[in-house]
């Protein structure tokens, strides 16, 4: 996990980068400045927008005693979205306008439940580990004599 969180961290940087130089060079480098500005603004008007109507959905729940986790799910999704946006960038653009999207979310909402739900039905098969091994042992009381001597025994 620790990798692949490093790789991302390397590679998504550099693709941006890159693509933002292609793109410079296709067009220019104050319109892709301005592409970059504007699909930032628009990006903000989403998340205001979807944000504030997951915040109302949310709270309608709660309200109701219910506990919002798709809700909640959303919400993490739009706030992710919006730090996307905010990047300048094409790529976590792209990545962050897909976020906005909710059928989108609605899928990855499944796949991600669908995933934990199988997790926890493994943990339930062994639900403090597997089962330690039994040891079936004979004791023998032995009364008299001296008690061991040495490193461990006796009076401190």
């Amino acid at each position: 996990m620790f990798l692949l969180l490093l790789s991302l961290f390397v590679a998504v940087p550099l693709l941006e980068l890159a693509l933002l130089i292609e793109v410079g060079g296709r067009i220019g480098a104050l319109p892709t400045i301005g592409l970059c500005l504007l699909t930032a603004a628009i990006g903000g008007l989403l998340v205001r927008s979807q944000g504030g109507q997951v915040v109302a959905t949310l709270k309608r729940q709660l309200d109701l005693g219910r506990l919002p986790v798709e809700e909640a799910f959303h919400g993490i999704c739009i706030l992710v979205a919006g730090v996307l946006l905010l990047t300048p960038g094409f790529v976590t653009d792209a990545i962050g306008f897909a976020l906005l999207v909710p059928p989108l979310r609605r899928l990855l909402y499944d796949a991600l439940r669908r995933r934990m739900e199988a997790r926890i039905l493994r943990a339930e098969e062994y639900p403090m580990g597997p089962e330690p091994p039994v040891i079936d042992v004979d004791y023998e009381e032995i009364e008299g004599g001296d008690p061991p001597r040495g490193r461990g025994w006796g009076p401190r």
